[in-house]
């Protein structure tokens, strides 16, 4: 087994103020948070960027020059930027910030879909921002829009143009096929960096034999080509990653993912994460990659090649 790289999604789209104060909003809060999460062993930080004003998930790329600056300042771990922006956005939103950033690795998802976030507004009796409760019933009737199009537009700017390689985030085993078949048409390259997604609603489930499932349809459709990674959402987060290290998998955590650190007890930031699954994988004696293990093992084109 080589060794399992931790990576951490600091702030998404998905969860809003209301639901947790650790959440991080402001640029100089997401980039505080990501230098914890870096300094508690995360190899890879995932990066969505928010409306200060209101914590509401934004495209400025400007945004992004605000806090990406000072990660790369003071760690040495892997950016890697959102393709899939938030509910609503134009593609030509989503690809803004990473084009600006020209970074190590971008996030690119792998279907349309349905993603319903709206059972949760059943949690909350009031909310801090007026936009907090529209954005997550809009999901009820809102395409998660991931066409061979965008795919295809997504894999030019950023592979061809940029150097940059993807975090192929697969909600469903037909995104694992949809995958392979950009892999036979040579749009991209191994090793595949796989990020298998579990427990989102018009995902697939969060259940055992889905995990083990996607990893034998995986093994046969590109076999020594990928790296597999894992994340779950909520309750799902921390039992699935650890099944995924446990089966040779890497593993991915993070307020994006999931608020919590234990049973209705509230992560108080990323490293809190961070530092949980670390210490899973460290006592079931393997070891955790560093950034530069984590280059080599993805073939990035490094820390010096990207735009911020």
């Amino acid at each position: 087994m080589s060794k399992v790289i931790i990576s951490c999604a600091v702030t998404g789209s998905v969860h809003t103020p209301t639901m947790s104060p650790h959440l991080p909003l402001t640029p100089d809060e997401i980039a505080t948070s990501a230098i914890e999460a870096a300094e508690a062993g995360a190899a890879i930080l995932h990066l969505h960027a928010r409306n200060p004003k209101d914590g509401s998930p934004s495209a400025d790329p400007d945004l992004f020059m605000q806090f990406l600056p000072r990660i790369k300042q003071s760690t040495n771990a892997v950016v890697n930027i959102t393709t899939g922006g938030a509910l609503g956005m134009s593609l030509d939103d989503r690809l803004a910030g990473a084009e600006r950033a020209s970074p190590e690795l971008v996030s690119l998802n792998m279907g349309s879909m349905n993603f319903g976030i709206y059972p949760m507004l059943g949690k909350y009796k009031d909310f801090k921002h007026d936009w907090e409760a529209k954005w997550l019933e809009s999901s009820r009737d809102t395409i998660f829009k991931n066409t061979f199009a965008d795919i295809e537009k997504i894999v030019g700017h950023m592979g061809q143009r940029h150097g940059t390689k993807f975090e192929f985030e697969c909600y469903d085993t037909a995104h694992l096929y949809t995958l392979a078949h950009f892999l036979d048409r040579k749009l991209v390259t191994p090793p595949l960096f796989v990020q298998t997604i579990f427990g989102v609603l018009g995902g697939q489930g969060a259940d055992t034999e889905n995990l083990l499932h996607n990893r034998r349809i995986a093994d046969k459709l590109f076999g020594n080509d990928y790296r597999w990674s894992v994340m779950a959402t909520g309750r799902f987060q921390m039992p699935f990653v650890t099944m995924a290290a446990i089966n040779g998998g890497n593993v991915r955590v993070g307020l994006e993912d999931s608020l919590y650190a234990g049973k209705g007890r509230l992560a108080v930031s990323n490293a809190e994460q961070v530092s949980q699954i670390r210490s899973i994988v460290e006592t079931l004696s393997m070891e955790v990659a560093t950034p530069d293990e984590a280059r080599a093992i993805l073939d990035l084109k490094g820390g010096d090649n990207v735009g911020f």
